[in-house]
This record gives structure tokens, C-alpha cells and sequence, in this order.
């Protein structure tokens, strides 16, 4: 507990209060509409709640689980009313959040499982991959890790002039080479920099392309081999960014990268000024994937660690 109250100290969870702020507005103004005037939850309510979360961008298939374990209680419980509502809610869905991230939540000082540890970042372009990116590893560095960051999305134009730019302000290095580069020949010299270098940290940035899925798989397959023959099960991490404002699409976008590659965590950005927060919910669960950091706010330090039963505690306050 001790761990945990350092991670989510009161500043942190002021931030992410603040963050989800639009996000609850909108979601307890539906909720407050489909209980006005009901004492009990019956099956009109529950139809009604099924397409308040499902208009919060929840999603249709982790809305009705939801709604089947709402069917359950009240089916166990004969007289549950509307004032115990928020409570089984926010039960159900920490139950559901912690399936897949019950063990996701680790400080930035905490010693990584492999030196170096190696995360590619893949996800489409303005979902705010640069900036999680040099988020990252303010936090990493700050925690006492040494890292090192890999321009490997050649193609965008200012991709890696703006990656550049994190590296100094963040103050790590930065492996780079010529706009239109092998992405694979920049993820192979960053790995054996940060073999040479004694890295604990490298985080390499790669394309994000949709727009032919067998170009972008084929890719991101050259890069990882590449990566194992410099560092064996590299990249140990293959971290997926979502916009978190962008409601379904995000769902389209993760469908479409857990197909191209093996997807091991999300982060979810911009939730704060949204009202589709629910996308965290709905994405974990429909993908089976751990939610890993939550951007919150601009500032370098909303970018946080997500925690299920903090993050549902944050939306039900």
C-alpha cells in the first residue's frame, strides 16, 4: 500500500481528477438522466444504462458485460436500488480493468527486467506518439535510468526533428539518421549504442502508417528481427498509443495494430478536455491488453501510471 500511495500521491490523483473531469462530467449527466425518478434497477434501467455506456464510448461488446454482471447482482440480490448504483459500478468495472492490469503498476525507479530494456512504440500519426515518447523518458531518467531514444519513423516529415527536440529538453541521447532511412537500420544502431553506452532504457520510435496494413506489418516484423540479433526477445515491450479523445476510432486503430504486431501495453493520451474517457475501459478489455500509462494533461508530469482501481475511484468520485 505504502508502493502504491507513493505512485498515486495527492497531486497525482488532483491531476488525473482534473484530467477526467469532462470525461465524468458527461458520463454521471447521462447516468443522472437514466435514474431520475426509478427507486429500483429493472430491466427498462439496465437497457437504459447499456446505451449510456455505449454513447461514452465504452464499446458495445465491454458494455454488455458490464450490464450481464448488473443482471447477475440484481438477480442475487432482489432489491438493490438506484442509490447503490455508482458503488456496484465501480466494483464491476475495477473487477473488469484488473483482469488485464492488475500487475502493470511499477515506479520509474523500479529496476527494469532487462539492461537494456527495449520498447518499441508503434501508433498512427498525431495520436501523440513524440510526445509520450519524451515523456517517458523524463520520467525514466528522473528515476535514475539511463536512456536512449531511436528516430525510426523516417517518413513523417519533422518526426525526427520534433524527437530531437524531447532528447534535448529531456536531456537523453538520440540515435537518428537521414529522413527516408531504413527504419530497421536505426532501430540496429540505437540497440548497439545502448549496448556500448550501458543503457537501462531504449525506447525506439517507429512509423505510423495505416494505410496499407501489409506495408506497415511487414515493417514492424523487419524492425523486431533486426532488434533480435542485436539484443535476443528485443523489443521487449511493443507499446501501442491511442488518442483517447478520438472514441471509436481508437478502437479501429487497435484492431488494426494488434493485427500488424504483438501488442503488449497501451498508453491512452489526451483523455483530459474529452468525454470518451470510457475508451480506456472498453479497449483493455476488448483487446485483452494492459492499459500502462494514461496521458492526463500538456505537462510533463501527466503522463501517469495507470492503476485500475485508482483510475475507476478517479472516474467515480
Amino acid at each position: 500500500m505504502s508502493f502504491l500511495k507513493s505512485v498515486f500521491n495527492s497531486e497525482k490523483k488532483e491531476q488525473l481528477n482534473k484530467g477526467l473531469s469532462t470525461t465524468k462530467k458527461s458520463f454521471f449527466s447521462k447516468l443522472g438522466k437514466a435514474v431520475a425518478g426509478k427507486s429500483t434497477i429493472d430491466a427498462d434501467l439496465l437497457d437504459e444504462l447499456e446505451e449510456v455506456f455505449i454513447r461514452s464510448d465504452v464499446g458495445v461488446d465491454t458494455t454488455l458485460k458490464i450490464i450481464d454482471a448488473l443482471e447477475a447482482r440484481v438477480a442475487k440480490d432482489k432489491y438493490l436500488g438506484t442509490t447503490e448504483l455508482s458503488q456496484i459500478l465501480r466494483s464491476e468495472i475495477t473487477t473488469m480493468l484488473e483482469r488485464h492490469n492488475a500487475e502493470e503498476v511499477k515506479g520509474f525507479d523500479v529496476p527494469l527486467p532487462h539492461q537494456p530494456h527495449v520498447v518499441m512504440v508503434v501508433g498512427v500519426n498525431g495520436v501523440g506518439k513524440t510526445t509520450t515518447i519524451g515523456k517517458l523518458a523524463h520520467h525514466y531518467k528522473r528515476g535514475g535510468k539511463k536512456v536512449l531514444l531511436g528516430a525510426a519513423d523516417t517518413f513523417r516529415a519533422g518526426a525526427i526533428d520534433q524527437l530531437q527536440i524531447w532528447a534535448d529538453r529531456v536531456g537523453v541521447d538520440l540515435v537518428k539518421q537521414q529522413m527516408g532511412s531504413d527504419p530497421a537500420s536505426v532501430a540496429f544502431d540505437s540497440l548497439q549504442s545502448a549496448v556500448a553506452q550501458k543503457s537501462d532504457l531504449v525506447i525506439i520510435d517507429t512509423a505510423g502508417r495505416l494505410h496499407n496494413k501489409v506495408n506497415l506489418m511487414n515493417e514492424l516484423t523487419k524492425v523486431k528481427k533486426v532488434m533480435d540479433k542485436v539484443i535476443p526477445d528485443a523489443p521487449h515491450e511493443v507499446l501501442l498509443v491511442l488518442d483517447g479523445s478520438t472514441g471509436q476510432n481508437a478502437f479501429e486503430q487497435a484492431k488494426q495494430f494488434t493485427a500488424a504486431t504483438e501488442v503488449t501495453a497501451l498508453a491512452i493520451t489526451k483523455l483530459d478536455g474529452t468525454a470518451k474517457g470510457g475508451v480506456v475501459m472498453g479497449i483493455s478489455d476488448q483487446f485483452q491488453i494492459p492499459v500502462k500509462y494514461i496521458g492526463v494533461g500538456e505537462g510533463l508530469e501527466d503522463l501517469q501510471l495507470f492503476h485500475a482501481e485508482t483510475f475507476v475511484g478517479s472516474f467515480f468520485s
